[in-house]
């Protein structure tokens, strides 16, 4: 073999030669933004403890925006910022951290949204390929021994090699070096930014994020004569989030804002069912945002992770309603023959009211589901149905369909039909006559709102009861049915297509 042997004279000028080499390249400026430097900054940690205030503000479709405001204390140069406690449903490319105190003191270089978090199954698989250390503890005498070993897979189990052996399950103890860098206890965000001088700053971190939702739930209780009711409003949050916001600045958009559709899953959101609570007083004040309501909660509250909760909206008490008791039909028997229509059709209980100030309400109300109670002769609170309203503006009426009456119903049929010469080729003339039977087992008399689709260009030819058009396309009547008598309803009416 040639063996060459290089004196300390040889190697200082090889040295010599690369480092002349070296000097003769030009060599670009680095920016600031490619610094290298922050990958090897230690981490500064700031949690809950560092927080100064945070406000929530929650849209409807499980979308929030947090604004998180902390203290922190920051190097001249280079900083590797860990915000631990944000959300676990953060979406990062929505994150903003700036400073409050020194506007325009820091430049952003980088940000990581690290949500893996640590548990002894990720933390296993993070340990795929490296090795651990297995403690077994003999059962007789106690001793516990120390054996070496790689971890080959983690998926579904564990497999280990164990000297020349490989072993699955976990034939002892399992022990770790160390927590990998990017598997967290705790939802965390990384920044890596560029400080122009060291010192405390107070700084803000805005993102959206899902997992946090809210819904209005009312609760209303209908008077012994059904003519009034007490109205009591409640906002239902529920955080899903992955972290908890204490004394938190509470605010809730109702309206519906325009997003663009990510692929990222939505959270299920259950539906909250709850009793009858007591009146509160309203404790959220309104106003409009853009072309939506903002609410603002009055105080602080804490919204815990994995938790509902319930803030008074409104109270009202005494609000005017109608009862009205409707038989809806149908088009389709206007164009055919078609005989019987139905016995014993239920009718639709229905309860309206106006939603202005006048009527001890006039406050835009938020979608949500209205649950309807009345007392019996006991004095018990009982259910007697639910609906849902969509946002409703003041001064609109809110239209709630309770049920089907129990002592109400009504037969149908037809009683003629027949086609009648047209008058051009392409129109169809029908001529039919309908009869309705209403039946009430009450011991009150009733009236009973009958509304019929007629379609086509219609014309009454006859009737026992004069009707209503109040629409291009509906007759309604309003009959009165005697206690535990029947009213019967005929009419004949002539359609043109």
């Amino acid at each position: 073999m040639l063996q060459v042997h290089r004196s300390p004279f040889v190697l200082a000028v090889v040295a010599a030669a690369l480092h002349a080499a070296a000097a003769a390249q030009p060599v670009a400026p680095t920016p600031p933004a490619a610094r290298a430097a922050p990958a090897a900054s230690p981490e500064r940690r700031s949690t809950l403890d560092d927080q100064q205030s945070v406000a929530v503000t929650i849209y409807n479709e499980d979308l929030a925006l947090i604004k998180d405001a902390r203290n922190v204390t920051l190097d001249a140069g280079d900083n590797r910022l860990a915000l631990r406690d944000v959300s676990a449903q953060m979406r990062p490319q929505t994150a903003l951290l700036r400073s409050l105190s020194q506007p325009g003191a820091f430049t952003l270089l980088e940000q990581n949204f690290d949500f893996d978090l640590l548990t002894p199954a990720k933390l296993l698989e993070k340990y795929v390929g490296r090795s651990v250390k297995i403690v077994k503890t003999h059962p007789t005498t106690g001793a516990e021994t120390v054996e070496a070993a790689q971890v080959l897979s983690a998926n579904g189990g564990i497999v280990l090699k164990m000297g020349d052996r490989i072993e699955t399950g976990v034939p002892g103890r399992i022990v770790f070096d160390g927590v990998p860098a990017n598997l967290r206890d705790r939802p965390t965000l990384v920044t890596q930014l560029h400080n122009k001088r060291a010192g405390a700053q107070s700084v803000e971190l805005s993102y959206l994020t899902g997992g946090l939702s809210w819904q209005a739930d009312y609760v209303a209780e209908l008077s012994a004569d059904d003519s009034a009711l007490d109205l009591n409003g409640w906002v239902t949050l529920t955080n899903r989030s992955g972290t908890t916001y204490p004394n938190a600045r509470l605010q809730l958009v109702a309206g519906d804002v325009n997003r663009v559709r990510d692929e990222m899953r939505a959270v299920a959101q259950d539906r909250v069912m709850r009793a009858m609570a007591a009146p509160a007083p309203a404790e959220m004040a309104q106003e409009a945002l853009f072309e939506y309501h903002l609410y603002t909660l009055g105080r602080t509250t804490t919204l815990a992770d994995n938790q509902t909760k319930q803030v008074a909206l409104l109270n009202a008490t005494g609000v005017p309603v109608t009862k009205e008791l409707l038989l809806s039909g149908h088009e389709h028997y206007y164009r055919d023959s078609v005989g019987e229509i139905g016995r014993k059709i239920k009718v639709g209980v229905f309860v309206e009211f106006a939603n202005r100030e006048s009527s001890r309400l006039g406050m835009p109300l938020p979608k949500g589901v209205v649950r309807v109670y009345k007392r019996d002769s006991a004095g018990n609170a009982q259910f007697v149905g639910e609906d849902r309203i969509d946002h409703t503006p003041k001064n609109e009426k809110v239209r709630l369909h309770l049920g089907d009456a129990f002592d109400v119903t009504a037969d149908k049929k037809q009683t003629d039909f027949k086609r009648r010469e047209p008058t051009n080729k392409a129109s169809y003339v029908f001529e039919s006559a309908y009869e309705i039977v209403l039946r009430n087992a009450k011991a009150e008399p009733v009236t009973v709102t009958v509304r019929e689709p007629v379609p086509g260009d219609w014309t009454m030819v006859q009737e026992s009861q004069r009707h209503t058009k109040v629409a291009a396309g509906t007759a309604e009547w309003r009959v009165s049915v005697p206690a535990g008598g029947a009213t019967t309803l005929k009419y004949r009416v002539l359609t043109r297509y």
